[in-house]
């Protein structure tokens, strides 16, 4: 191995990230991505599309997947801090509705890899965040499907958030230990439990 040292996780097909970070009195240097570091790793994934988005507290995004078209993804956090978790969709998987999260943010630069039939999400910690993440499969808003964040038969741990299950995705009654309220979008307030939807997962 080089320059980034890849850990599995107690589910098979996701990975903890570590690149190696060089820095000195000027700043720091790191690759963030190395084919043949992943590939002797075993992992031998081809990335044909890039995203970066910024959020602000308490935005929760998720949990997504694409159903004909599943994307792996590698993401990271390039300022500010999120809880980032992925979801076993796959059917045949003996870990099949378990989850794994994992703190990524700019200070410990880890990224986690997310191969394809997990649904993913995350939950912003810090006053910003700015997500980066590559993708082995291009976006298609029609193929996009999710499952409930806080589905009860899933039971996600999220960091410092306190609230009642109501019966639906709905987080109107969610608070992070601060007060700070959940922001979602109106799409993912109304995704629905794994057990309603599993005939569309992957």
């Amino acid at each position: 191995m080089g320059q980034i040292k890849v850990t599995k996780t107690p589910i098979e097909g996701l990975y903890i990230i570590e690149p190696t970070v060089h820095g000195d009195e000027r700043g720091y240097f790191v690759e963030t991505y190395n084919e043949r570091d992943m590939r002797e790793a075993g992992l031998n994934m081809r990335f044909v599309q890039d995203n970066q988005s910024m959020s602000v507290k308490g935005v929760l995004r998720g949990l997504h997947f694409q159903i004909a078209h599943p994307q792996g993804k590698l993401v990271r956090v390039i300022r500010g801090e999120v809880f980032d978790v992925a979801v076993d969709l796959r059917k045949d998987s003996p870990t099949y509705g378990q989850w794994f999260g994992d703190i990524l943010s700019e200070e410990n630069g880890r990224q986690m890899y997310i191969a394809e039939g997990f649904a993913h999400g995350f939950l912003v910690l810090s006053d910003k965040a700015e997500f980066c993440y590559k993708v082995t499969d291009f976006y298609d808003p029609a193929d996009e499907s999710g499952i409930a964040w806080n589905d009860p038969g899933i039971g996600i741990r999220w960091p410092g958030l306190q609230g009642e299950y109501p019966g639906s995705a709905c987080p109107d009654n969610y608070r992070l230990q601060d007060g700070s309220p959940l922001i979602m979008s109106g799409k993912d307030r109304m995704w629905k439990c794994l057990g309603e939807v599993a005939g569309d997962a992957p």
